[in-house]
Formats: structure tokens, sequence, C-alpha cells
């Protein structure tokens, strides 16, 4: 079975791979083509020395033969020269002296192992034997422990005795008793059984030591700079489901584990920082409401936990990754805003933050050393992401330092990315963009993929998309915009679909493709949509109420909210509803697109991953069989082996999964272009 198993998936490796060469072979040679995916390498998580003079980040590439992505390890000194493969592994941490680099790599007896790497020596040293994989990897301030995360079993307090088995019977595994609806996945699959509880381990290795207890989940460690406490958030509600979310800070006690709680609000609090004189604690958290948004906001406090003050009260944007000055006077934050990602900074004493970073681009922080150099990823829609590093004193004169997929665009054509803002129901302005094919020419007519992001609270940026390039290298505009509900515009435009999604959303989105169509260059006869997640919620929406689209194609749906409650992995659904299904059935199914199936005309594809918790591939089953019963033209496309993540940089977890999304995207759109003169498609069984 194993070697059947083994022959199906690298069948699957060269038929996808033929594929992508055929459509290769099919473009000019000078186009984003769909092969170049198979060589993309990807950067994450650049990690500056304490003194500033060298960077190590996590390079991510394709195996090509075993259908899978490897992460590396790399270093380099600070100004980009250097650069070389460090050890095959990935999360790397400075010491706190800077001499030594700790990262997890395959090790034995298997999984994931936590090693530690001198600079100045060859070799490295396993010094943990996990049976689960670690996490989250922080260094005491001495140097000589190392705090992590791992999952715990939990304990079944449901038991039974069996019939003692017979010498030699081989029973099927005992079954999965689960007594929580709060499922967690991390990528490598279901987890009911288990808690997140955080480990410290010495630098010479031996048993680590399990420091929080209990059924709960509990966060990345943070230490104090006198090595004596360990700060976390957890949510230590034993029966929070479907409930808000009151996540609090804690801290636990390095020698002796005793926990105490620092924060007590009615809403969550989370992502603790502690300045470095180790007096002040900042953190992120809103005040609970019946809100479908909130915005997170910048909040500190003294080590103990008393004097609580909210600093952002008046900035109405998100605080992302944070670090605190190495002065102590306040504390740099990233932040979304209107499809761009910058650095800013907030004074300890409160007042309007200040942008820190300026430009068309999407930052992501990785570490600041002590001289004030800053490390991080920086994505355009002209340039895919790589690592960059800037001085603090010196924010404008940002440098990037890799460049890993310059080999690959040498000599290709990129479509242009124009932004377009434009009016919506509500006196709303809506931002999107439009990516133009290569050799664009305005008097032609190209046909139009609108595109419709997931979530729905999260947020299209100006980072480089391949496969947005992609589509648009083979002659099709596309249009990415964030309606309603999208992240980086506020909270108020957050939570203008609360209790109505979907709604007027989906008015910004048919004004979108007005607003590109008005510009006299799209073909009219052939508008496509498309989407994934909270995407594929608008789409099988949008074709359950407007026939101007020749195609769709549906990816990880919710078309059916009242099923859906029994089978996602997520609680999410529940803030956009005022009721549970049971109570007030009819809301939900109004607000089902499966309710609008007789409506629909349009040849539409269905995809999902056939490990979807979060939104169950029942959902899209669901789906297909509506249409199918209905004669529409119709395919699913089932994903082997993928969770939610599959059309997505990081998430997802085979190379040929993410081409064949594509390509059976693209190619569902190829089939159902019309001619002109030649009007809808026809609803006949396919």
């Amino acid at each position: 079975m194993r070697l059947r198993n083994l022959f199906s998936s690298l069948a699957l490796v060269a038929l996808l791979a033929c594929a992508a060469v055929a459509a290769a072979a099919d473009a000019p040679r000078d186009r984003l083509s769909i092969d170049l995916l198979l060589d993309w390498e990807y950067v994450q998580s650049p990690q500056i020395a304490p003194d500033g003079s060298q960077i190590v980040y996590t390079r991510r590439w394709t195996d090509k033969v075993n259908d899978t992505y490897v992460d590396e390890v790399w270093i380099m000194n600070a100004d980009g020269s250097h650069n070389r493969f460090f050890v095959k592994g990935s999360q790397p941490r400075w010491s706190p002296d800077g001499r030594r680099i700790a990262y997890v790599s395959q090790g034995q007896p298997a999984g994931g192992q936590i090693f530690i790497k001198w600079l100045d020596s060859p070799g490295e040293t396993q010094i943990t034997h996990l049976e689960r994989s670690p996490g989250n990897l922080q260094w005491s301030p001495d140097g000589k422990h190392i705090a992590f995360t791992m999952n715990v079993p939990a304990t079944q307090q449901f038991k039974i005795t069996m019939p003692q088995r017979p010498p030699g019977a081989k029973w099927v595994d005992a079954p999965r008793v689960v007594d929580r609806l709060d499922y967690r996945s991390d990528g490598s699959g279901w987890r009911p059984e288990g808690y997140n509880h955080i480990f410290v381990v010495s630098d010479d290795g031996g048993t680590p030591r399990q420091l929080t207890q209990g059924d709960y989940n509990e966060s990345a460690p943070a230490w104090t700079p006198d090595g004596e406490t360990i700060l976390f958030t957890s949510l230590r509600q034993p029966d929070a489901e479907y409930v808000f979310r009151e996540s609090e800070i804690y801290a636990a006690d390095f020698k002796s584990g005793q926990v105490r709680a620092l924060t007590d609000r009615k809403g969550p609090d989370s992502n603790p920082k502690v300045s470095p004189d180790g007096k002040l604690i900042a953190y992120t958290g809103f005040d609970q409401t019946d809100d479908t948004y909130r915005i997170n906001k910048l909040y500190v406090m003294n080590a103990d936990g008393s004097n609580r003050r909210l600093l952002t009260g008046d900035f109405d944007r998100a605080i992302g990754e944070a670090e605190w000055a190495r002065d102590g006077s306040g504390v740099y934050f990233v932040t979304e805003d209107r499809g761009t990602d910058n650095l800013w900074f907030e004074s300890v004493r409160g007042g309007a933050p200040r942008q820190v970073t300026q430009g068309t681009h999407q930052f992501r922080l990785g570490s600041v050393s002590e001289n004030g150099t800053v490390a991080g990823t920086l994505t355009t829609p002209q340039a895919p992401a790589d690592v960059v590093v800037f001085n603090l004193r010196q924010p404008a004169a940002i440098k990037q330092l890799t460049h890993v997929n310059a080999d690959l665009l040498e000599g290709r054509k990129l479509g242009a990315v124009e932004e377009v803002w434009y009016d919506s129901v509500g006196g709303k302005k809506i931002q999107g963009w439009i990516v133009k094919p290569p050799d664009f020419d305005p008097s032609k007519k190209y046909p139009l993929i609108l595109y419709i992001h997931g979530g729905p609270h999260s947020m299209y940026g100006v980072g480089f998309n391949f496969e947005f390039q992609n589509h648009a290298a083979n002659d099709y505009v596309v249009l990415y915009t964030n309606p309603r509900g999208s992240t980086g515009y506020g909270e108020a435009f957050g939570n203008a679909i609360k209790n109505a999604y979907p709604g007027d959303d989906y008015t910004d989105l048919m004004n979108g493709v007005d607003e590109v169509v008005k510009r006299g260059y799209i073909d009219t006869n052939n508008l496509f949509v498309c989407g994934g997640s909270g995407g594929g919620v608008l789409t099988s929406w949008i074709v359950g109420h407007t026939d101007r689209f020749a195609a769709a194609v549906v990816m990880k749906p919710v078309v059916n909210w009242y099923s859906f409650v029994g089978t996602t992995d997520s609680s999410s659904w529940y803030y956009n509803f005022a009721k549970l299904p049971w109570e007030d059935p009819a809301e939900h199914l109004r607000r089902s697109p499966i309710t609008y199936v007789g409506n629909v005309k349009t040849p539409t594809m269905v995809m999902d991953g056939e490990l979807d918790l979060r939104t169950p591939i029942e959902q899209t089953e669901q789906y297909y069989r509506a249409l199918k019963l209905r004669h529409i033209p119709t395919l699913m496309v089932r994903l082997p082996d993928e969770y939610h993540g599959f059309n997505a940089d990081f998430t997802n977890r085979h190379p040929s999964n993410r081409i064949a999304q594509i390509l059976y995207l693209r190619g569902w759109f190829d089939k159902y272009k019309r001619r002109a003169g030649q009007g809808a498609v026809a609803g006949t069984q396919q």
C-alpha cells in the first residue's frame, strides 16, 4: 500500500510538472510561467544578532521529487555580504551573547527537535529528544536555558476498561474520545486531545521541564530580563466554546512554576513584551463588545500587572508585530493601512503614534539589534519578499539584502499593478488593484478575473502575488479589492458587515467590476469570479445573485451556515450571527449561499483540500451536489493531503497542489470563455 501511494504521489508530481512545462511552452518566454513556481523560493523571519553584525533567516525551497518544501537556515553579514547556507532547519534564534543559534530541525527519535550550533565551530548539538515538535523558541537572558512550547496530550476524564487482548491480537487503534468543541489545527493535523504548554530545557540538553499545566493552550513565552519569570498568553476558561475569547496575560515563576494572572478584563489580552529594564510590559488587546471586528490596541502596565493604561486609544489601526525601543522609550510595531504594512512607533507617554517607514510596500518585522538595526522582509507589487535592513535613525534608507528569485525573474515581463478607488453604497470608498497583462494594449479587450479574499476580516495588500501575475501573463486582467469588512481601514469599516454577511460587500465587489469595465479594455462577455474561504462564500453568493460572469471557481467555501456549525474547527462564525442556528434557523439559511443555488446559471467549479478543518470539504460537497442536481456545469476538485491553506505561501503542504489549484482555476475559465456574440452559457448537464 505504501509503495502504491508513493508511486501515485510521484505520478501526480510528474503529471503536474508536465502540465506546468506544457503551459510554459505555450506562453511567451518573457512571461511569468507556472513552471517557475517549482523553483520559487521564500524567505521568512530574519533575526539580527544582538550586536547587529549578522542576520539569520529561514529560506524555503521546493523538493520536486518528494512534493514538499524544505526549510534551511541561512546566515549573512548585516550588509548582505557572505550570504550562505548555515544549517537545515527553521525558527533560528540568537543566543544573548550572539555566539550560538538555536533552531528546530529533524532529529532523533523522530520529528522536530531543538538544536544548537556555535558560530565558531563545526557541527551542531541536538539538545532535545521530544515526542512532539517544539516551537516558539526563546533564550533565557543568561543563555543557559531555552523556553519553548509543545503540545501535551490531554488527560482523558471519561474512561472504560476493555477486555484484555489475546496474545498476538491485532486490534484497531483505540477510539478517540473528544470532549471539547474547540479543535486546534497546526498544519499537521487535528489535535482535540492536546494543549500547548511551556517547557524549559538547559542549553546543555537533558530532560525538558514542563512549566505550565492544565487544559489550556499557552502562547509563545517571553522572559523577563532577570530570567526569573516567563510571560505568556492563555485562555483559561474550561468551557469557553462559543463565547468571547477572554485570553489573559500570565506570569510563571521560572523556578517554582507558580502562575499568576497579570490581566483580568472582559476581553482578550495577548502578546506580552517586556521592556529592556524589566519594569514595564507592553501588550495588545481590547474590551469585549458584540462587534465582529475589533482592532488590537497597544497597552502598557507595570511588571506586576498594576497601572494598566492604553497608549493607542485614538489610533484606528490594529497593532501587529511589536518590539521595544532599546532605551525603553516606547514600542515599535507594524500595522496594516490601506493595503500597505509599515513600521510605527508609540511612546510610553502615549499620544499619536509616529510612522517610521514610508512606502507602497508590505513590511514584516523580524527583529531589532542593540544598535537599532532592524531586520525584516519587504515586498512590493513588482518584487517578491526579500530580507531588508535599515537603521532606526535612518528608516528611509532601506537596503535589500537578498534576491532569492532574481534569477527566475530575469528577462520576465511582469504585469503592471494599478491602484484604484471607487464609490459604493453607504458612502463607502473601496480600494482595489488591477493587474494588467505584460505588453498591455488599452485598445484591446481582455477577460477579467475578480479574485476575492478570505477572512472576511483580512486585507489584500500591495505585495507581490505570483498567482495574479501568472494569470496576467496568460492575458487575463485581474481585479482584487478590499470590500467592507476588510482590515486596514479602521474598526467601523471592518464592522460594516456585522450581522450582514454576505450583504453590501456584494455591491462593493460588483461596483469594482463596473469601475474596471468602464475603462474600456475589458471583454464584458468574459467576466470571471473566484475566491477562497470568505472569498468562496462571496463567490457562491455572487453566482446565486447574478449571471453576469461566464464562469466561477468557488474554493473552500461556507455555503450552509447551519450545517457548518457542526463541522468547523473554528467558532469565529458565531460572531457574524446574533443567535445560534437552532435559535434562528431562518437567519442562517437566508445568509447561506446554498439557499440561492436555484438561481445559479454560471458554470461553477468547486475546490477544497480534503483535510480542511476550517471550512470542511462537506461544504464543498454540498454545493457540488446541488449544482449537479440543477444540471449546472460543475466539477469538484479535491486536493489530497491539504488543509485550509492550500493556496497560500507557508501554509500549503504540497507544491503540486498549489500548481494544480492555479491550473484548474484558469483552465475552467479558459473552457468557458465566450466567443463574440455567443452570449450566456446555457445551464446544461456537463
